[in-house]
């Protein structure tokens, strides 16, 4: 079956790093465009970061550019968020996502905590 599996989370830091890893399987990994999500309490769920399928192509939040790089393996079917200058602001649950047209996948999630 399709899974989504996030690691890497955990407690920083302010200016701290953290490298999050998604790595899939039950799908055509490189097929899919995959993306991270992030979700602060209280907030809606926003896009930080994608990749298109061939890794050609990235996109970010304008509150991430410059400090998160999305990146990906399709050999093995993972990508990743190297995270650097991390800001209490930046705390957060962060989701896999994989899309392809109409087929979406989403991981569990991994806790990111910036804090002193």
């Amino acid at each position: 079956q399709v899974q989504l599996v996030e690691s890497g989370g955990g407690l920083v830091q302010p200016g701290g790093s953290l490298r999050l890893s998604c790595s899939a399987s039950g799908f055509t990994f490189n097929s899919y465009r995959m993306s991270w999500y992030r979700q602060a309490p209280g907030k809606e769920r926003e896009l930080v970061a994608a990749i298109s399928s061939g890794g050609s192509s990235t996109n970010y939040a304008d509150s991430v550019k410059g400090r998160f790089t999305i990146s990906r393996d399709n050999a093995k079917n993972t990508v990743y968020l190297q995270m650097v200058s991390l800001k209490p602001e930046d705390t957060a649950v962060y989701y896999c996502n994989a899309k392809f047209y109409s087929f979406e996948h989403w991981g569990q999630g991994t806790q990111v905590t910036v804090s002193s």
